[in-house]
């Protein structure tokens, strides 16, 4: 919001959230109605009929600019504003798709009032012709002049900040603007389609047209990468007073007084306010910049095939809150199987996101894979070699540390990562599996009062050391499993097996350390007021309203964690898995071993580092030793 938000400020429709979309029903309705019902309606009553088509047309054309945006910014080299987007940034643009709405219904309305527009034809060259020249005259020197006067004190501070409190702009910070900013540039676009309109030569080429190129221009100029090709000016060079470039506009974003104009730069050549850096910044990151090498890379997968539509690559207003499965996305299941069907032809692993702290660089990958395909015996082959391979690629661009997230670590896939290392023994980036941290922050959540534990699931890595470590410190593990039992009493220091207790009944703990495999018949038997303490990767269902169910391991990152705008799978904002904390909090110490296999770093040694590095427990629990 500006700084001292100005009247309309706010859009008509903004307490509806994404019910907003019923607005338009009753048109989308009628419109239907007219071209399917009345004779020659196709004829009659075809652009009030390519209103709706156009809306979706325009926000799947927003959505892949998005995509395409993150993609790059987490890729690519070009970069121009290296620094870090944020969550505040990405709720204040999350309704960037309300100009969309607002201009089909400015359509519908057009098409009743206006003569001649219901019946438009597809194409009509004069009035092509009218609106390129109307735009570089008239629409670009009043857009000039409109944004220096929205720069003046009294109109930024309660218009136009609301824009610019986005220094590093995505494509869809090109839209977000006050209601009433808004309003004035559709008056401004609004020039020559009513031109056309009024002088009867309008067509659905240059209605529609219009708004495709004002988009594109829009989203193009506000990418944070250099795209447009140096041998574009190289053949034209006029062209550099005819459209502007990302480089070009971005300066207006960090200097605020300079490079003014639309799309097309003359003006700002014109009037003097052309930044003398432009053609510099366009030079610099059209070359790129020598990329930096990742210190850590944290390696995840696909859980669910929603999942691809959480993700930051994806939809941003999605990623940017913790990951549920939502009704509206099941209905998008189709696109989802066509995506999974994609990351199955083209089985190469993706970057998500970038961050640093302090001056560690990090990394997210993620392996084309799913959830339900980890299980599957006949993917193994191809999961280990596309691990393998992303290790050797993080080895390659010089990483210190790789991380094994969720699948990645099984035991029956890799051995929690010691596959790797026999594979490849002059391996220089260690891999981690992060046991001990993890550990350590299911032993913080417990209350420290605790006397007993009930811990049920199937046995691992981390169910071993977190029962050591709780009979080390002489608190009773009760187990029901006996195969869970004979597994852990078989590996457990004799001295400590006494605390490990084989149990009959489901009733005698209030504290549940509950691993995979355990679902709602045994949910069914906790005594009420159990707290479910879960030390899976994946999280518990929720079936009991009359228990506490805790998340899995995770730590609040630091406040110098830099560019972190996504959520982690379902954990809250700015919350990271105990996993992915461990490769970083091993790159920062310098631990000069792998953590994989057997091998663990020590649990209190883990959580001391966390600590000392800014990390701070998740709050599971008001009554938990944190």
């Amino acid at each position: 919001m500006a700084s001292q938000p100005g009247p309309w400020t706010q859009w008509p429709w903004q307490r509806l959230g994404n019910f907003k979309y019923l607005i338009l029903a009753p048109w989308v309705a009628h419109s239907m109605y007219k071209f399917v019902s009345i004779n020659n309606g196709y004829e009659k009553y075809l652009f009030n009929f390519s209103i709706f088509p156009t809306l979706l047309l325009r926000l799947l054309l927003g959505q892949l600019w998005i995509s395409i945006s993150r993609y790059h910014t987490a890729k690519n080299k070009h970069k121009i504003v290296d620094k870090s987007l944020d969550f505040d940034q990405v709720d204040r643009e999350r309704n960037w798709d309300d100009q969309i709405i607002l201009t089909a219904l400015l359509y519908y309305i057009a098409n009743l009032v206006l003569p001649g527009v219901a019946n438009m034809p597809w194409w009509n060259i004069k009035g092509v012709v009218m609106t390129i020249l109307l735009h570089m005259g008239p629409v670009e020197f009043i857009y000039y002049w409109l944004h220096r006067a929205l720069h003046h004190h009294f109109l930024y501070s309660r218009y136009h900040s609301h824009h610019h409190a986005s220094i590093v702009t995505e494509p869809i910070t090109s839209v977000i603007h006050p209601f009433a900013e808004e309003v004035a540039y559709f008056l401004l676009f609004a020039i020559p389609l009513l031109t056309i309109a009024l002088s009867q030569t309008p067509s659905i080429v240059a209605s529609v047209g219009y708004l495709i190129y004002i988009d594109f221009m829009n989203y193009l100029g506000h990418c944070n990468f250099e795209l447009v090709p140096k041998w574009f000016f190289d053949i034209f060079s006029p062209l550099k007073y005819l459209m502007y470039t990302p480089s070009f506009h971005s300066l207006h974003h960090t200097k605020f007084r300079t490079n003014y104009s639309l799309f097309m730069p003359f003006y700002d050549y014109i009037y003097g306010t052309y930044d003398v850096s432009s053609d510099e910044l366009y030079e610099r990151s059209i070359k790129g910049s020598n990329e930096l090498s990742p210190d850590v890379v944290h390696l995840t997968h696909l859980t669910t095939l929603q999942s691809i539509f959480h993700l930051r690559l994806a939809f941003a207003s999605l990623a940017s809150k913790p990951y549920t499965s939502k009704l509206y996305l099941s209905l998008a299941t189709p696109v989802a199987l066509v995506s999974a069907l994609l990351t199955q032809i083209f089985a190469k692993t993706f970057t998500l996101e970038k961050n640093r702290l302090q001056k560690l660089q990090m990394e997210t990958w993620a392996i084309p894979r799913y959830k339900f395909q980890y299980k599957s015996s006949t993917e193994r082959d191809v999961i280990n070699s596309l691990i393998e391979k992303a290790i050797l690629d993080a080895e390659e661009k010089g990483a210190k540390v790789i991380s094994l997230g969720l699948l990645n670590q099984g035991d029956e896939l890799n051995g929690y990562g010691e596959f790797y290392i026999r594979k490849n023994p002059n391996l220089k980036t260690k891999i981690v599996d992060g046991t001990s941290l993890a550990v350590a922050v299911v032993l913080h959540s417990v209350p420290e009062s605790t006397k007993n534990v009930l811990l049920i699931g199937k046995f691992s890595k981390t169910s071993y050391f977190l029962s050591l470590a709780l009979c080390q410190r002489e608190v009773q593990v009760e187990v029901v499993q006996k195969e869970l039992y004979k597994l852990l009493k078989l590996q457990l220091p004799s001295e400590l097996q006494k605390h490990l207790v084989l149990s009959d009944s489901y009733t005698t703990s209030k504290i549940w350390l509950v691993g995979d495999g355990v679902g709602a018949q045994e949910q069914s038997k906790a005594p009420k007021g159990v707290h479910f303490i879960p030390f899976s990767q994946f999280p518990l269902k929720t079936l009991r309203k009359d228990c506490t169910y805790h998340s899995t391991p995770a730590l609040v990152v630091p406040e110098e964690y830099e560019n972190l705008h996504s959520c982690e799978n379902w954990l809250p904002r700015r919350v990271i898995s105990a996993w992915r904390a461990a490769g970083i909090i091993h790159a920062l110490e310098g631990w000069n071993a792998h953590e994989c296999g057997e091998t663990v770093i020590g649990v209190e040694t883990a959580w001391r580092a966390a600590i000392t590095h800014g990390f701070l427990p998740f709050p599971f629990d008001e009554g938990c030793k944190v």
